[in-house]
């Protein structure tokens, strides 16, 4: 769910909001808390009572018993909130991890394009910092919170003097926050982005470890760091300003309360306007209070930091994802018709389009070449027929419905495809095979392997398609990996099969292995890229791309005469 323009406190609480029902119940335990902490001051101030008779009754035993009973109820009401924290701690980690998962995928390529998308996940990292925080917001922040507010309203009780006071200490508390909290909250935040600046850098030397460690002594590696590293601690250091500002207000506050309430309570007993029991039971609620504002000044940091996470995933969450509710592609027994009709296509990071006016028309069951001077010009074109990006200008149709107008996702459940950017995960082979897809069956999966001949090297695996691959690490034969991203693109018997230079990495024997692969799904469309001869053999028509625009159609003879 988008979230935009919305603060981040707002933010908090719409996280807050499914679990409701929880914060209520962390709530009543913490005003019922709140009001068995008065026992302690009340308590006393009737056993100095008690105690000033010189004997001991029954009376005195039972409150003794009462104030201790409280005491000890009070602590299980706080176990009972941390019970209930906890549940909450753990769903907001379930809640989050699946909201990345699902989200990512389906964010709009343009928006990506913007941003780094690695970089981004590491936002889900701020969900142990809303964790972490969590507890002491609802519990000790609430019971700092409701300690003020109840010991106020008791004080009020001795004498009409602690009205004044209560309001005092609330108008400028409320005075320091005002003017500290905004400033905390906006140096935090960059404090932040320095944070994951630095941990993007360090992502990027483990990307490229091989290319550092092969350039000998390379410099930009600290460099960079030692950058990034500047810019965190003088925003770290903003920031410290902030809190030692904050609490050098308290420690001024607190001098200055003390002060008062000593001198102004000796004066109240001493013209008798209290007893020393009330005299003793005030100043304990008033250390009370005193305490609780220290624990809420002191818990800022707290706040900014959930805050500061809150935003940092919504700036995640906010992004614009793609829209699945268009047209259900009609069933066919054949292969996708595909019709692309002047479309141009350019991005900022290029002068030039990319694609210009470009015109194709590709039967069901058809198979075409493309043969390009630049695979930026073929790679855009297999991304707008997948619906990755929204087209400039032109239309592209699949079986004469615009793509605009048809549920991406569903098109897509109907399209294979090995382009630049595929690549295999840490998982099985089996599931770097199938994605989680439900359609594309073992059996199926099997019988591809055998056309193309991997299933010896699966089996030489060391629990053949079970074994976890890690891509990083296991150095896998690029031929392999090719195989195994061509099976992924096959399986399911999709509609169409998008392939962007399939014979990189293969040899001969391996080509014309594709080659059969090719011809076994005959209700199959299939659109590729490449500039083997084999493979423009087999194409029921090569189009050739000069500077993105389309300067040959026709057969690989006229092809080949054209030449």
């Amino acid at each position: 769910m988008e979230q935009n323009n919305i603060s981040p406190i707002n933010r908090f609480w719409l996280l807050l909001k499914p679990d409701s029902i929880e914060i209520r119940n962390v709530y009543i335990f913490a005003v019922l808390s709140g009001i068995l902490s008065l026992a302690l001051p009340l308590g006393i101030q009737a056993i100095i009572n008690f105690i000033q008779m010189g004997q001991v009754s029954t009376s005195w035993v039972v409150l003794v018993f009462l104030v201790v009973l409280a005491i000890g109820f009070s602590g299980v009401l706080t176990i009972a909130q941390m019970r209930i924290t906890e549940n909450l701690q753990q769903r907001i980690f379930v809640k989050s991890a699946f909201e990345f998962a699902d989200r990512i995928p389906k964010i709009k390529m343009e928006e990506l394009i913007k941003r780094y998308a690695p970089e981004l996940t590491n936002r889900f990292f701020d969900t142990l910092t809303i964790q972490k925080g969590l507890s002491k917001l609802l519990i000790d922040f609430t019971a700092a919170s409701l300690q003020i507010i109840f010991g106020l309203i008791l004080l009020s009780f001795y004498h009409s003097f602690f009205i004044f006071f209560g309001l005092t200490l609330v108008v400028l508390l409320a005075f320091i926050l005002k003017i500290t909290s905004k400033k905390g909250f906006e140096s935090s935040l960059n404090e932040s982005k320095y944070k994951y600046k630095i941990a993007h850098w360090l992502e990027e030397i483990a990307h490229a470890r091989f290319s550092f460690k092969m350039a000998g002594n390379p410099e930009l590696s600290l460099t960079k760091t030692d950058e990034h590293l500047n810019g965190y601690l003088t925003a770290r250091n903003i920031h410290f300003k902030v809190l030692v500002q904050q609490f050098s207000f308290l420690v001024a506050f607190k001098v200055l309360i003390a002060l008062a309430l000593l001198i102004i309570g000796g004066f109240l007993v001493l013209n008798q306007s209290m007893n020393i029991g009330q005299f003793i039971a005030a100043e304990i609620i008033i250390l009370l209070v005193l305490s609780s504002v220290e624990k809420l000044i002191m818990s800022l940091e707290v706040v900014y930091d959930v805050l500061t996470a809150v935003e940092k995933i919504g700036q995640v969450t906010d992004i614009e994802l793609e829209k699945y509710d268009g047209i259900k592609i009609p069933e066919s027994e054949s292969g996708f018709e595909v019709l692309i009709d002047k479309v141009s296509f350019q991005t900022d990071l290029y002068r030039n389009p990319i694609l210009k006016e470009i015109v194709m028309e590709v039967a069901p069951n058809q198979k075409v070449c493309v043969v390009s001077d630049s695979t930026v010009s073929t790679n855009t074109l297999f991304c707008l027929i997948g619906g990755m990006y929204p087209i400039n200008v032109g239309n592209i149709s699949i079986e004469g419905l615009p793509i605009g107008n048809l549920n991406i996702q569903d098109l897509r459940n109907e399209i294979g495809n090995l382009l630049l950017q595929d690549r295999l995960i840490h998982a099985t082979v089996l599931e770097n095979i199938t994605l989680g897809r439900k359609y594309a069956t073992f059996e199926e999966v099997q019988k591809i392997a055998k056309i193309i001949n991997l299933t010896d090297a699966i089996n030489n695996f060391s629990e053949g398609y079970n074994t976890v691959l890690n891509p990083e690490a296991h150095f896998i034969p690029q031929d392999i990996t090719k195989k195994i991203l061509l099976i992924r693109a096959f399986v399911g018997h999709p509609k169409l099969v998008l392939l962007e230079e399939p014979t990189i990495t293969l040899n001969d024997s391996q080509i014309h292995e594709l080659i059969e692969l090719m011809n076994y799904q005959p209700n199959t469309t299939i659109i590729y890229s490449s500039k083997e001869d084999e493979l423009m053999k087999i194409a029921d028509k090569i189009i050739v791309f000069e500077k993105g625009k389309v300067v040959f159609e026709g057969t690989y003879q006229s092809f080949k005469a054209k030449k």
